[in-house]
């Protein structure tokens, strides 16, 4: 004889998943939670009311004249600086004002044009860059430098310490500085040793000639 037949669906064997759930959303709550603390560091900061304007040097060996120029295009307070004798190629690029450093790496891509390829194809964006954060919400920052920085995130730099060389990595033509003071989100006219740069819009080219003060302190 056959045994007892059975009909329907199989018996379902009950699984606990409300801890996990539960789980999934306390992570999610904390993964929420960092994003808003981290946004929060780099947010709340910058909408404080800046401090008083550093006394800002130009980013280059003290009484050294350099070119500093724009261009259409360039965009508002953006500075190249260009040396008016000898090599251009690997000169040194100084702190404007003591700080720290906040980014030092690549900015885009660096594409080929070295001192032995001047020529060589063009990258984007800024290349080698620093960044350096000198308090009041005040901040600086150097593009296009030949190599990687010589100063590394959260090192504090002193006025007149060399942060990288002249170069033309990222989106540049040739080797030259292009520099900017911020003041929180926004760029401004940038000053130097007290004085205005004049360099303010990029409705027309301009080229003006500076004399650097950015000298050792006399102790």
């Amino acid at each position: 004889m056959l045994g007892p037949v059975t009909t329907g669906h199989p018996t379902r064997v009950r699984t606990h998943r409300r801890p996990r759930r539960r789980t999934l959303v306390i992570l999610l709550a904390l993964v929420a939670a960092a994003a808003v603390a981290g946004v929060a560091v780099v947010v709340v900061p910058m909408l404080r009311p800046a401090g008083p304007r550093p006394l800002f040097q130009m980013p280059v060996t003290c009484g050294e004249t350099w070119q500093l120029s724009t261009y259409p295009g360039h965009d508002d307070y953006d500075v190249d600086f260009f040396p008016i004798e000898g090599e251009s190629w690997g000169r040194p690029v100084l702190a404007s004002y003591g700080g720290t450093v906040t980014v030092a790496g690549i900015n885009g891509s660096l594409g080929g044009r070295t001192p032995e390829n001047p020529e060589g194809p063009r990258g984007r964006g800024g290349g080698y860059w620093v960044k350096i954060d000198h308090g009041g919400t005040w901040e600086t920052q150097y593009l296009h430098l030949l190599e990687p920085p010589l100063v590394e995130v959260g090192q504090k730099v002193a006025q007149g310490e060399q942060i990288g060389r002249l170069g033309s990595t990222g989106n540049s033509g040739a080797p030259h500085l292009h520099y900017e003071q911020r003041r929180g989100w926004d760029k401004v006219e940038t000053h130097f040793d007290g004085a205005p740069s004049g360099i303010t819009t990029d409705d027309r080219e301009q080229i003006l000639r500076r004399v650097s003060n950015n000298c050792p302190a006399v102790s």
